[in-house]
């Protein structure tokens, strides 16, 4: 369970089709939504649930000016900003990281009693990076319970290391056992196993898992100028659970280039939480395989920094893409359908970012 969890609030499947964009003779079919409000400028989102309340956390700056912008929506469609996590970026990354500017990919889940939001800090390029923890009892700012606590670093890699920490994620497997995922270019995604009492790395499990990266091992691209020896990128993980299935969600490509971003976002699936995944055509992930989930079309470029939320009354995915016309980023969601047990969704073919 990461950036999704199952709420309390049980709506019968067509709550969530029973608007204009999505005729009820068509809920088996992937349908992005049309948003309204406040869902302009929303890069890596990651999506939770709160009682009726949705609320997506996004990368940097909010509106206000704190860090990791949150919005709300109670049904989906009406977005409206209300409030951020952090006020400025804790003193501690000041330290260790001077240049960082912003916080980015934040991921929501809940397990051991709270909230949890596993954030990145680094600088673009480089892999002198890390994963943070923050805390919460409640995603209801009116909540008396509701206070973000810095939990302090996670991990981190350095210039030596051949991973990059940043893009966590947190899933929990059959058993209730927390791991992250993470990882951007290099050498692909990791796995850390958790400790669910601290939210820290496991005392018990202490390998890195290897999940997927874009290149094969047996055959290594030179590294080009200015780049990390992967350049061909892949990055933020998401992993889910689905009819005895684990399926790694991953943006292939570059993000952040406004016209030029080529984001796509493909999939794989394992028995094991720690893979190996395959995608649908029989390729290993870890030899660049998946399978492509969602493209570009005329109107958004580059949809990627994905996120899942899991819900009884039916399944979405969140995610970033690119105004066609303008480069700038906005949210999007679409219904995640599962046909021959493969996720299938939706980008939007209107809206504008502004």
């Amino acid at each position: 369970m990461s950036r999704f969890f199952y709420a309390d609030l049980m709506l019968a499947a067509v709550a969530l089709v029973a608007t204009p964009w999505l005729p009820a003779a068509q809920a088996q079919e992937p349908i992005a939504l049309q948003l309204t409000g406040d869902y302009p400028g929303t890069h890596d989102p990651s999506i939770g649930r709160e009682g009726n309340t949705y609320y997506v956390f996004a990368t940097g700056l909010a509106p206000d000016g704190g860090q990791f912008a949150i919005r709300c929506s109670s049904n989906l469609i009406d977005w409206k900003l209300c409030g951020h996590v952090f006020d400025d970026i804790p003193a501690w990354i000041h330290e260790t990281s001077p240049g960082t500017k912003e916080l980015w990919a934040p991921d929501i889940s809940f397990f051991n009693g709270k909230y949890h939001l596993y954030y990145a800090y680094s600088l673009f390029g480089v892999n002198t990076s890390g994963i943070a923890l923050a805390t919460n009892e409640s995603l209801d700012p009116k909540s008396p319970k509701y206070h973000w606590k810095d939990e302090g670093l996670v991990l981190r890699s350095t210039a030596d290391d051949d991973f990059n920490a940043i893009d966590p994620n947190i899933v929990l497997d059959d058993k209730g056992q927390p791991w992250l995922s993470l990882g951007s270019f290099w050498s692909g995604i990791k796995m850390r196993k958790i400790d669910p009492a601290t939210g820290k790395l496991s005392g018990t499990d202490m390998r890195t898992y290897a999940l997927a990266s874009r290149k094969p091992p047996e055959h290594p691209e030179p590294a080009k100028p200015g780049l990390p020896p992967d350049w061909q990128a892949i990055e933020a993980p998401f992993v889910v659970q689905h009819d005895g299935y684990y399926y790694l969600f991953v943006s292939f490509d570059l993000c952040c280039r406004g016209l030029k971003s080529n984001y796509r976002t493909m999939v794989g699936r394992s028995r094991l939480v720690t893979g190996p995944y395959v995608g649908r055509e029989g390729v290993p992930m870890l030899q660049g395989g998946g399978t492509s989930l969602l493209v570009a079309n005329q109107r958004w470029l580059g949809p990627g920094g994905e996120s899942v939320l899991q819900r009884p009354e039916g399944d979405i995915i969140v995610f970033h893409a690119y105004d066609a016309l303008t480069g700038k980023p906005a949210l999007q969601i679409s219904n995640l359908t599962w046909k021959d047990d493969w996720p299938h969704a939706a980008v939007a073919t209107t809206g504008q970012a502004r």
